[in-house]
C-alpha cells in the first residue's frame, strides 16, 4: 500500500512555470513506477509522463516533450513533474499515480494502482 500527496498546483498566466511534488508513503517508494496523469475540464483523464523505479527512463505524452520533465528522488519518496512554458490547454487537476513495478521498465498506463487526490492547475491566457 502507498498513499500519494500531491501538491504544487495553481493559478499561472500562460508562458510560467509550475513544479508539481508528490510524496509518497511507504518505504519501498524506489520499487515503484511512477506517472503524472491530467483531467482537464469536460475530458478524459490522460496520460502526461512516467518514470522508471531507478528513475534513468522517462517517458512523456507528445503534449508534454520539450516543455515537461518528470523526476524522482528516492531517498525523499518524492516524485515531481517540472512544467515549464504552460499553455491554458495544460489546465487539468494533475494526479500522481504509482504502480509497483520492480523491473527497468514503464508498466502499462492502464496498470497504475494507487492515485494520489490531484492538484489543480489552471493557466491562463
Amino acid at each position: 500500500q502507498v498513499q500519494l500527496v500531491e501538491s504544487g498546483g495553481g493559478l499561472v498566466q500562460a508562458g510560467d512555470s509550475l513544479r508539481l511534488s508528490c510524496v509518497a508513503s511507504g518505504r519501498t517508494f524506489s520499487s515503484y513506477a511512477m506517472g503524472w496523469f491530467r483531467q482537464g475540464p469536460g475530458k478524459e483523464r490522460e496520460f502526461v509522463a512516467a518514470i522508471i523505479r531507478s528513475g534513468d527512463l522517462t517517458r512523456y505524452a507528445d503534449s508534454a516533450k520539450g516543455r515537461f520533465t518528470i523526476s524522482r528522488d528516492n531517498p525523499k519518496n518524492t516524485v515531481y513533474l517540472q512544467m515549464n512554458n504552460l499553455k491554458p490547454e495544460d489546465t487539468a487537476v494533475y494526479y500522481c499515480a504509482a504502480r509497483f513495478w520492480v523491473v527497468q521498465t514503464f508498466p502499462p498506463i492502464d496498470r497504475y494502482d494507487y492515485w494520489g487526490q490531484g492538484t489543480q492547475v489552471t493557466v491562463s491566457s
